[in-house]
């Protein structure tokens, strides 16, 4: 065996108790169990200053010393390996080698993309609460600043929406269409929907022939 197939495939996850946070940590023993010499390290981030931390375990706020906090975690971490372990020896399929538990202190973001910086990770796993588009999904949450700072891949996870409302796209306006048809293009929009896109969009055809002319205007559009 070579030493090459030595090298660990390091998994950072961030956890908060949250089934979120779960989620992340399954996705992460899996893609670890997945690769040879796969490890996992599973931090969370407390709040706290000197000896004792304020530890959120899912909604329940709970101040502990460091050591107790870091004990807590770890326990939290063995019942959900515990389980993942059964589950994947049961379909006789690999698990990972090692798994570590760190609790830091300060911002989350920043201490997650440390981790997976110092450790020289592969991937970093990290759950979002995030229901409405990507940009609602990162955009200053936890897991837009790990994307933002970490020295690896990102993968960003959330857990499957129960019974959602999953919003209706409707089908094309058919006068909308006919209009561009009849129009070849120059008219986007019916009589109708005319006066509900003016204010939004504003819109300068110019035809491709005609576009490399030095006094053609440019295709704009204005939100």
């Amino acid at each position: 065996m070579n030493a090459r197939s030595k090298v660990p495939y390091v998994v950072v996850v961030g956890i908060d108790f949250s089934e979120t946070g779960n989620t992340a940590l399954e996705h992460a023993f899996t893609l670890a169990s997945d690769k040879p010499n796969g490890e996992v390290h599973v931090i969370n981030v407390a709040r706290g200053y000197g000896p004792m931390v304020h530890l959120d375990t899912g909604g329940d706020i709970t101040t502990l010393s460091m050591e107790e906090a870091s004990h807590k975690l770890k326990l939290y971490v063995e019942e959900r390996l515990e389980d993942f372990v059964a589950r994947r020896e049961a379909l006789d399929r690999p698990v990972f080698e090692r798994a570590v538990t760190h609790l830091r202190l300060d911002s989350p973001a920043e201490e997650v993309a440390q981790l997976a910086s110092d450790l020289e990770a592969d991937l970093v796993v990290v759950g979002t609460h995030g229901r409405r588009g990507l940009r609602r999904l990162l955009l200053g949450s936890v897991a837009e600043g790990v994307v933002r700072l970490a020295p690896c891949p990102v993968l960003v996870v959330r857990p499957k929406d129960q019974g959602a409302p999953v919003p209706e796209i409707e089908p094309p306006c058919p006068a909308c269409v006919q209009a561009r048809k009849d129009s070849d293009g120059k008219e986007l929009w019916c009589a109708r929907h005319k006066e509900h896109h003016v204010r939004a969009h504003t819109y300068h055809y110019v035809d491709r022939n005609v576009a490399s002319h030095e006094n053609a205007p440019l295709i704009n559009r204005q939100d």
